[in-house]
């Protein structure tokens, strides 16, 4: 069996008992992303707390079963659904409480990612909204996440959907391209940090 058939296979849907696995597998495969060495800047830091951090936003997501992985549980995509933003959005004490539990003094880097996200999200219309996609470091480039993708792409297409997300580096862009994205509105600027490029994709 080559690698990609080894790790390209069909996506399912995550349940609570992959929450370890997978914040663990997503702590790896964002260890070095701009946005968590800006928040984190010391490397073994951001190491013994990204697992912690990605529980959260997968057990966010998992409250709408909105996270795709794989049989063997090295990529996931976490979305929401339709309506779901915005009652993320109400919990913004709670959360912000367990962001600072894992994050310390860094929560206030966290904020203002978020309170830029928040003013730069698209109002007005339903849609899904993918927040993570990442791939264990040592299986990226075999075709996991694009089975992911093209799952809720599927979906999403299915429903009469559209999707947005927010770009954080040059290869999330050329994927979002690739899957049908386009950049719009304004870019999204993070003060002494990376930039993220709001991607949009009608359904087809």
């Amino acid at each position: 069996m080559s690698p990609i058939e080894a790790h390209a296979d069909t996506a399912v849907l995550a349940t609570p008992a992959d929450v370890d696995a997978l914040a663990h597998m997503l702590a790896q495969a964002f260890q070095n992303d701009a946005l968590t060495k800006w928040i984190t800047p010391d490397e073994q830091r951001r190491e013994r707390i990204l697992p912690d951090f990605f529980r959260v936003f997968l057990e966010i997501s998992l409250g709408y079963d909105a996270v795709y992985t794989n049989a063997q549980r090295d990529a996931a995509l976490l979305f929401l659904p339709p309506g779901a933003w915005h009652e993320v959005e109400r919990r913004g004490v709670e959360l912000s409480q367990r962001f600072a539990a894992i994050l310390g003094d860094e929560v206030e880097k966290m904020a203002t990612i978020s309170g830029l996200q928040a003013v730069h999200h698209p109002m007005g219309r339903a849609h899904y909204y993918v927040s993570f996609a990442g791939v264990d470091p040592q299986h990226q480039r075999h075709g996991a996440m694009s089975v992911l993708v093209d799952a809720l792409l599927g979906r999403a297409d299915a429903e009469e959907m559209a999707c947005y997300t927010e770009a954080s580096s040059a290869g999330g862009t050329w994927a979002a391209l690739r899957n049908g994205f386009v950049e719009v509105g304004v870019r999204i600027d993070i003060p002494g940090g990376p930039t993220l490029r709001p991607m949009w994709r009608e359904p087809r």
